[in-house]
Parts: structure tokens; sequence; C-alpha cells
């Protein structure tokens, strides 16, 4: 398994649901720098997010699978659904350094809103030379304290951020989440697979 892909993509979150802005962004990405692969994780219990509820980890694999399965570039990872306790950013990577090979070219995609705090992520200093993170941004998002926050952290660090815009991040599973539990349509702003998949299970209509 080492080394079979060179450059690789990991797209890391809770997917709670995933939707179409996250599979436009991760092809958007894959195209953009010539990936051979983009491996969607689903977090299993993120350190951020612990004021919320969220989705059985599960559940959340199986959307991200179901939403991920027509496209021959993408796959989905276990990794931090089976791992226990907190899932960590760093950890992760690293595990994937040992499948893949040292040698492996890592591009973390992740929002822009996490990139105004990846400074607070566990080992963040060693995690910034690990791999090239890809900041995904809607159109006229934050702009001005995303570009202060890159420029910082390339002076710094000596790490360059890259920056995708993805006009469908306009989508969110916040706001989906909250129009299942208004009853208002979510048709066309994720798979039908997941859609559907959603309905069945009941997903959402509680808080």
């Amino acid at each position: 398994m080492a080394n079979s892909f060179i450059r690789l993509g990991i797209m890391g979150g809770t997917f709670d649901p995933i939707h179409f802005g996250h599979l436009v962004t991760a092809e958007a990405v894959r195209a953009q720098f010539n990936l051979d692969r983009v491996i969607f994780v689903p977090s299993g219990n993120p350190p951020h997010k612990v004021k919320r509820n969220i989705t059985d980890k599960h559940i959340r694999y199986l959307m991200t699978i179901l939403a991920t399965v027509t496209n021959p570039y993408f796959e989905v990872s276990a990794i931090e659904i089976e791992r226990e306790g907190y899932t960590y950013t760093i950890d992760t990577l690293k595990e994937f350094k040992k499948i893949y090979g040292e040698n492996t070219q890592i591009f973390f995609i992740t929002g822009a809103d996490a990139i105004l705090e990846i400074l607070t992520w566990k080992n963040a200093e060693e995690l910034l030379q690990m791999c090239n993170f890809v900041a995904a941004t809607r159109p006229g998002y934050a702009g001005d304290s995303i570009s202060e926050k890159i420029d910082y952290i390339k002076k710094v660090y000596n790490k360059d951020i890259f920056q995708v815009t993805v006009p469908s991040l306009a989508i969110s599973s916040t706001d989906i989440r909250n129009r299942v539990y208004e009853g208002r349509p979510i048709k066309y702003l994720l798979p039908e697979s997941v859609e559907r998949y959603i309905e069945k299970a009941g997903l959402y209509k509680r808080r």
C-alpha cells in the first residue's frame, strides 16, 4: 500500500450531513492540485464540537459513503470513527503517512473558518509542516481575516495555505439540519441517497 498515491487529498469534517458543498469542494481541489485520490474522513469525537449534539459517528460515516460512492476518485476512511477518545488531525495524518508512505504529499482540505482557528489545533506547528492546507471559501466570506491569517502563517511558519473559492459552499450542514427540523425541503442541497437516508432514519427532527 505504501506509496500507492503520491498526491493524496484528505477532507476531514463532521459531515452532519455531508452535502454538495463538500463534494464540489473535494472535486475542485482534486482537479486543481492533480490529486490521485481524495479520502473523506468523518470525525469521530471532535474536541471542538463538544457543545453540540452530533449525530452518531457511524451514521455520519454511512451518509458519507452514500454521497461519495459514485466518484471513482473518492473514498471514505473510518480511521477516526474507530479511534477511542477525542480525534485530532495530527494523529490522523500520522496514520495516513504510515499507510501510504512518508513520500506521500498530503493536501488537507478544510473550510476557511477552520484556518482561522488552526493555530489552536493540537501540535499546530508540526501539523503545518506535515501537509499542505487548502482553505475552501465561499465568495465574499471573511476575505480580509482569512488573508491576514494566511499571511501570518506564511511569515511566522514559512508555510503557504492555498485558497480555493467554491460557490456551492454557501450550502451548510447547519442549514440542512434546521430545514429538516422545520419541515422545509432539502432537495438539491445534497445527494438523493443521503436525503432518502435522512428521511428514512428520521434524522434532525429533534434537537
